[in-house]
């Protein structure tokens, strides 16, 4: 029996322990949803175990593993969409979702389905019903997406940090290739007050002699990686150069670097594309809720923290010029929501603050007292609801942007879309 027979017994067996019938859909992701109580706790020994456990077995799997602040996500949609027009059969793992779990794991471009997440999670939940400490949300989540890359056969796995990457649950894998796309500061309560303190815990996804591909970072971060690569005996590229040679599909000029980033880490990890297919890759990206444009006037974007803030207003400027925004805006109260509100305002006409769903968004009253000590001139309107507040904004005349944060950019397109809206919030 050779060791891919084997590997495929193993996980029969563990199966084999699984009691029949499995959950149904909704029953695993209310399971999933309830470890939510456990909150997020940064750590490898949970996942380490659940991978040995589940007898995940990527070898000869190119893995790609991205930590970094702000555009990680847009830099792992580029990876993935520029190997699959070359051919190659990929498997991407990013967070948060937007409307449906199902969006955090791909295969070859086609969420999971729902039947692949019922079995696994009943899987999941027999093997650890009685581990102290119990795996969170998000180390389960990350468990179930290791698990369907092994079974299936992917040529190219592109793993997403959640929160980090020493401690995050991602960093439990071997890669081929580690990303670092621009670091600034966010999650300071599990990541640190420092650029320094951050840098050091991104950069904690690089492996002993394993190629490091990152942006142009700050001068006090750039410090933190270079050493580390060093420690790490791991060969560094820092991208200066944007990416010109073909349009992309997302908006901004900051994706022409992030472009950048994502061809030179497909090279760094020995992925065969040409020319033409990074040219057809980036040009058919479908990353929602980064300067999406709904319709003619509508802007939807999940910009959550002060620097990503601070892009979406240069790219509004590039794209509008001097025409100010009807923003409507949404922000979690752990966000830097002084920051985000300074870096939007420059660019807007007038605000409207909708109620949401989400138990951790900022009151709008709170968002009223940011806003007025910043710009006491811009006018605002608290509104109940998100409908409400779409039918206020066809009223005026300016372009229309919705922003503040990936949970309600999520909560506006399923409106929109008129499906219903995530199970049930997130944390990661």
């Amino acid at each position: 029996m050779n060791v891919g027979e084997a590997s495929l017994v193993r996980r029969s067996k563990a199966k084999e322990a699984v009691p029949r019938p499995p959950l149904t859909y909704k029953e695993a992701l209310a399971w999933l949803y309830s470890l939510q109580r456990f909150g997020i706790k940064l750590g490898l020994e949970n996942i380490r175990r659940l991978v040995a456990e589940l007898h995940v077995d990527l070898r000869g799997t190119r893995v790609i593993h991205v930590a970094g602040t702000n555009g990680k996500g847009s830099v792992c949609a580029m990876i993935d969409s520029i190997c699959r027009a070359q051919g190659h059969r990929t498997g991407l793992f990013t967070s948060p979702h937007l409307i449906t779990f199902r969006e955090r794991i791909r295969m070859n471009g086609d969420m999971i389905s729902e039947n692949a997440v019922a079995n696994g999670l009943t899987t999941i939940r027999h093997l650890v019903a009685d581990w102290d400490p119990h795996p969170t949300f998000f180390e389960v989540t990350t468990a179930l997406a290791l698990e369907y890359f092994s079974e299936v056969k992917i040529d190219v796995v592109i793993l997403e940090t959640g929160i980090g990457g020493r401690l995050d649950a991602t960093n439990a894998v071997q890669s081929d290739v580690s990303v670092i796309t621009p670091i600034d500061f966010d999650h300071e309560q599990w990541l640190g007050n420092t650029l320094p303190e951050i840098a050091s815990e991104k950069a904690g996804i690089m492996k002993a002699r394993v190629p490091v591909v990152s942006t142009p970072q700050r001068p006090e971060a750039e410090k933190v990686i270079r050493a580390r690569a060093a420690e790490c005996e791991a060969p560094l590229q820092i991208v200066i150069e944007s990416y010109d040679r073909s349009p992309i599909a997302l908006r901004g000029d900051h994706q022409k670097q992030s472009a950048a980033v994502a061809i030179a880490a497909i090279h760094a990890a020995k992925i065969e594309i040409d020319d033409k297919v990074i040219a057809r890759g980036l040009a058919s990206i479908d990353w929602p809720a980064r300067f999406q444009r709904w319709d003619k006037r509508t802007v939807i974007d999940g910009a959550h923290n002060p620097a990503a803030a601070r892009i979406l207003a240069e790219t509004w400027r590039e794209i509008f010029g001097d025409q100010k925004a009807t923003l409507v805006l949404a922000v979690l109260s752990d966000k830097n929501l002084r920051g985000i509100c300074e870096a939007l305002a420059p660019i807007g006409n007038s605000v409207f603050l909708p109620k949401i769903r989400s138990e951790r968004a900022a009151q709008p009253e709170e968002l009223t007292k940011v806003i007025s000590a910043i710009t006491p001139s811009l006018p605002y309107s608290i509104t109940p609801s998100i409908d409400e507040a779409l039918v206020l904004t066809r009223a005026t005349s300016n372009p229309i942007l919705i922003t503040g944060s990936l949970h309600f950019a999520g909560e506006v397109l399923a409106h929109l879309r008129g499906e219903p809206a995530a199970f049930e919030e997130c944390t990661q």
